[in-house]
């Protein structure tokens, strides 16, 4: 029975009764933004809950390639749990009085209905330390009565933001590769 309403809910939300409007991330929900990165002897990783964003949607269904989307993240409020590494990643590595946020800006190009949701792939823009890097991001769109439930994973590669890979000790450097993965509720604007 539940599948029944899901699936009356998701055809309502693509016709358009629901969708029509701005979304933009609910800053009183859970929310969280976690990188993680990997060296031949330690993974670690850094999380925040500094993001915000927006799903402007110029047409009556949510998927319409018109639509535009945002989000940015303030890079300082990472939290890998050890203030010294915050710090240097900060000054050091992401050099966030300079470049405080990161951003991605896009249309969604490519959709496919899943048992509980949308899978989605955007295309556009992300800004970080400076540079900018056309990407493909993809992400899980889950509608609900008067929210969507966004789950993305991507990677970013630091040498396409023209970022130096640290060293966590002389003989050790972080990898190229820094997973992202993005947890939000976005919410209807009345």
């Amino acid at each position: 029975m539940r599948h029944v309403f899901f699936k009356i809910g998701l055809i309502f939300l693509l016709s358009g009764c629901l969708v029509a409007g701005e979304w933009q991330i609910d800053k009183k929900s859970a929310r969280n933004v976690t990188f993680l990165s990997s060296t031949t002897l330690l993974d670690f990783s850094g999380k925040t809950r500094a993001i915000d964003g927006y799903y402007f949607t110029k047409s009556d269904s949510l998927l319409d390639k018109r639509n535009e989307l945002y989000f940015e993240v303030k890079l300082a409020a990472f939290d890998t749990g050890i203030s010294k590494r915050d710090r240097d990643m900060r000054e050091d590595v992401l050099h966030t009085e300079k470049f405080p946020i990161a951003s991605f800006k896009g249309q969604v190009i490519e959709h496919q209905n899943l048992e509980n949701g949308i899978f989605v792939t955007a295309e556009g823009e992300l800004a970080l330390h400076g540079h900018s890097k056309k990407m493909r991001i993809t992400a899980e769109l889950e509608p609900r009565t008067d929210e969507i439930s966004v789950t993305s994973k991507f990677s970013v590669f630091l040498k396409d933001f023209a970022i130096e890979a640290p060293s966590l000790l002389a003989f050790v450097k972080v990898a190229e590769e820094i997973k992202i993965e993005l947890n939000f509720i976005l919410k209807k604007v009345e």
